[in-house]
C-alpha cells in the first residue's frame, strides 16, 4: 500500500514542528508544497526530492502528491501551519474520493491562531472563531455574516488572510463590519512572520486597526468584551476566581 502524508509544519521555525511531523519528513522519499513552505524545510531534509507549485494551483500540488505517492514513493505534502485548518488535507480526501490507494495519513501542526495567540499573549482563552478574509474560494457574503455574527456572539476572532495586493480593501471593510457591533476601542492584534526572520506583533485598537496595512504573512485578533492589555501583552481572561 502505497503512503502519502499531508503534514503540518507550523508557523515556520524548524523547533516549532511537532516531533512527529520531523520523523514523517525525516523519512519520507518526497516532499511536496507551495515553494515559499519548500524553502523553510529544505535545508533540514538535504537528501529529500522536492517538488513545488505555485500559488492557486493546490489542485494540481495534492494530484502530483497523490501521482507520486502510487508511484511507490513514501510523499509527504506540507502545509503551513495545520494540515487541516485551511490545510491541503480535506482536497488531498477529495481527489483520492473512496480509492484506498494512497494510504492517507493527517500529521497536525501549529495553526497560527495559536502561534500568534502566543506571540501576542493569551488573546484566546475562551472560545473564539477562525475567519479567512480570503474570497477567492468563498463569496464574501459569506464571510461577512461570518464576521457580524462572530462579533455578535462577543467571540475573539482570528483572522487570516486579512490582506493582498489582490484584495487590498478586505481588512478595511471587515473593520467596518465589526465596527457596526463592537467598539472603536475594542482591543485587537496584529502577528507577523509568525516564527520566521522578522517576526514582530503590535496591539492596537479596532478603530486603528481599519486604517492599518497589513499583509499575508499577518494574522489579525480581536478581542472579546473582556480582553485587556496586561504588561503589553493582549489577555482575554477566561473567568477563574481567584483570592
Amino acid at each position: 500500500m502505497s503512503k502519502l502524508y499531508v503534514v503540518g509544519i507550523g508557523p515556520g521555525a524548524h523547533e516549532e514542528m511537532t516531533i512527529r511531523a520531523n520523523r514523517v519528513l525525516s523519512e519520507c522519499d518526497v516532499i511536496i508544497g507551495y515553494h515559499v513552505y519548500v524553502d523553510l524545510v529544505k535545508d533540514h531534509y538535504p537528501d529529500r526530492e522536492f517538488l513545488t507549485t505555485p500559488m492557486t494551483k493546490e489542485a494540481d500540488r495534492c494530484q502530483i502528491a497523490i501521482d507520486t505517492a502510487r508511484s511507490g514513493k513514501v510523499t509527504a505534502m506540507i502545509c503551513s501551519g495545520d494540515s487541516g485548518i485551511y490545510g491541503m488535507s480535506a482536497l488531498i480526501y477529495e481527489l483520492r474520493g473512496d480509492a484506498a490507494d494512497p494510504e492517507i495519513e493527517v500529521v497536525p501542526g501549529i495553526t497560527a491562531a495559536a502561534s500568534g495567540g502566543a506571540l501576542l499573549g493569551a488573546p484566546l482563552t475562551h472560545d473564539f472563531s477562525v475567519i479567512s478574509l480570503s474570497d477567492r474560494l468563498t463569496p464574501w457574503e459569506k464571510i461577512e455574516k461570518r464576521l457580524k455574527l462572530a462579533a455578535e456572539a462577543d467571540l475573539s476572532i482570528v483572522m487570516y488572510n486579512p490582506q493582498s495586493k489582490g484584495r487590498p480593501d478586505h481588512l478595511k471593510k471587515a473593520c467596518d463590519i465589526l465596527l457596526s457591533v463592537l467598539p472603536g476601542d475594542r482591543i485587537c492584534g496584529i502577528a507577523k512572520n509568525i516564527g520566521r526572520e522578522d517576526e514582530a506583533y503590535q496591539l492596537i485598537s479596532l478603530a486603528e486597526l481599519r486604517d492599518t496595512d497589513v499583509d499575508m504573512f499577518s494574522t489579525v485578533f480581536i478581542g472579546n468584551d473582556m480582553t485587556r492589555k496586561i504588561a503589553g501583552k493582549m489577555v482575554t481572561p477566561r473567568g477563574y476566581r481567584y483570592e
